[in-house]
This record gives C-alpha cells, structure tokens and sequence, in this order.
C-alpha cells in the first residue's frame, strides 16, 4: 500500500506565569523530535499561527496565547532499507550479535530519521533479524540514546528475541555505563532511587518525579577524580528512557557535555578566565553527553550460559579524559 501524506495537529494554550519566549524556541521544545530549523519552515510556509494569525519566528509567546500548528508527515518506507553501513561487531551467533554502536547513530527508524540508523546497517549486515518489534525495528531487544555509544544486544529470530527481553523485563542483565560528570563527590559509592515521569514542561525531557512516572534504581561508584569532574561507573537496576542522565542531573551532577540535563553549563565557582577558556575547550571536545554503555551480561538463551562482553571507551570520551589528567593526545 502507497505511503500516504498526513498531517499530526499542536494546538497549545501558553498558560499563565510563562515568561516570554520566541515562537520558534517554544515550538521546539514542545514538539518531539523537532529542531528551530525546521520549526521556523514550518512558521514561514504559514503552518503555524499564534490567535489564529501568522506570525513571524521572533514573535515573543505571551500567557493567554493560542498556537496552532499543522505538521507534514512525510512519507516514509513501511520497512526500513538495507544500508552499507560499517557496524562493530564484537559478537555474533547463530542466534543475536552484539554491536558496539557509535554516538551520533539512531537505533532504528523513526520521525526525521528514516535513514543511517543501526536497523538500516543490521539489514545489510544480516537477512535474518527477529520480527517482534512493530515494522522498522527488526532486531531491536534495547535501544541506547542517540548521543550515547555501547553496547547493544541484537536478536536474530523471534524466540531468542523472546528470551532475551524476558530477561531485561526481570532487570537480571548487567548492564555497565561509564561516564565524566560534573562535580566531586562526597560519597564514593551511592543508590540513586527515585521516579522518572515525562517532564510537563518539555515533551522531549524526562525528570524526577515523587508519586509519577516509574521506579528507577541507579547504582554509582567513583572511578577516579579531577579537578571539577568525575569519572562514574554507573549500574543499572531498572532501564528507564534517559535514566542516568536524568538521576545523575537530579543531585547536581549532569553528564559532561550533556545539552539536554545542563551538562553544558558551568557549575563550578571559579571566574578566572583561563579556567571558563579551558572548560569550554573541554565542552568543543565533548559535544555530546559523555556516556558509554561499557559492558552487557545476560545468560545466553541458547547456551544457557552467562556470557559476559565489554567495550573500550571511544576516542571522544578518551580525549577528555586525557585533557582532565593533563594528558593531552
């Protein structure tokens, strides 16, 4: 069947006490996986108006407004295309692989990213993926954000596909992240425990909740300390959408270079020039979050042994790494 054009409606009452914000900025934090760009398109093709008038990118949103917009969605292939895309493979079976995937690559498929993604590459990879998932995520047992890179487990028919999420259902995988966040520690070793429900203020954004949202368990030890950053082994005992970002930014510890939980943001006290100049070479080092998923377990569904797989961190987390010892490469 053709793939046919449709349109996904907004209409949103600024409420009262909003502080004034440019129209372009709001409409991207409110709508998922949009960027300014494409929003302020959307502005100028008359797609979006503010009291029923068009209205211009710098409009200053007031409380009492009411904007409404109509979203294209463009059509896009049922199922994902095969992609030549190089994939680390540190593992693979008969039966499921493990990919040690690259920061900057989606796990699948989805709205403005159809193509590059690790579902594409596995279709070339392999003619033989578990069909579980809805259409596009052929293989797809667990996914890691974009901006993270790691370790992800692959299935290739349905039954280990089965097996294996029955086990991340039961929280029993090991699961092992590093990662440099801001800050030092009083505590070495510590248990994050708390909620996390879809932030009310940002559709893309996840926070701690008290009653809300779901359970989530964050176990944190300290590697090694700088001079305003640590190193974290981070283990995980539940496996909530951006879990260790949100829980580590909740206590005044965001992940280095982390945009979307303030990981960009100073937050130490020193105004010495020279300092705010190397931290943000630090920052043009990491533009993303500093977060790798190292090291995955689980019992192998076949084999029924416990298999045991681990990662070298890449060369971005590497290189800040060295710049917070003094060791520059």
């Amino acid at each position: 069947m053709a793939n046919l054009i449709t349109e996904k409606k907004y209409r949103i009452v600024i409420p009262e006490g909003k502080k004034k914000e440019r129209l372009d900025t709001f409409l991207t934090s409110q709508i998922e996986n949009a960027t300014r760009t494409k929003v302020q398109k959307l502005i100028e093709a008359n797609l979006v108006t503010v009291n029923s008038r068009f209205i211009k990118p710098s409009y200053k949103v007031m409380p009492g407004d009411i904007i409404e917009a109509s979203i294209p969605v463009s059509p896009h292939p049922e199922e994902a295309e095969p992609e030549d895309i190089p994939l680390d493979i540190i593992y693979e079976d008969d039966f499921l692989l493990i990919v040690n995937k690259p920061p900057g690559m989606v796990a699948h498929p989805a709205y403005a990213n159809y193509t590059g993604t690790l579902v594409n590459a596995l279709l070339h990879h392999s003619q033989k993926l578990s069909q579980l998932n809805q259409a596009g995520r052929p293989g797809i047992v667990h996914r890691i954000d974009k901006d993270t890179s790691g370790l992800l487990v692959v299935a290739k028919d349905d039954w280990t596909h089965a097996k294996l999420a029955e086990q991340f259902s039961k929280h029993s995988i090991e699961r092992e992240y590093w990662t440099i966040v801001w800050g030092l520690f009083r505590e070495k070793t510590g248990e994050i425990n708390s909620n996390i429900a879809r932030s009310k203020s940002d559709r893309k954004k996840f926070s701690v909740s008290g009653n809300e949202g779901k359970t989530a368990i964050t176990y944190y030890k300290v590697l090694e300390e700088f001079e305003f950053a640590s190193l974290l082994k981070i283990n995980l005992k539940t496996g909530r959408t951006h879990q260790i970002r949100v829980h580590l930014s909740s206590i005044n510890h965001p992940v280095f270079g982390d945009a979307t939980y303030g990981g960009r943001q100073i937050v130490f006290s020193s105004s010495l020039p020279k300092m705010k100049s190397r931290v943000q070479n630090l920052l043009e080092i990491m533009p993303r979050q500093a977060l790798h998923a190292k090291t995955l377990g689980f019992v192998h569904p076949h084999t029924k042994k416990t298999v045991r797989f681990d990662s070298e961190l890449p060369f971005d987390m590497i290189e800040l790494l060295n710049n917070l010892r003094g060791k520059k490469i």
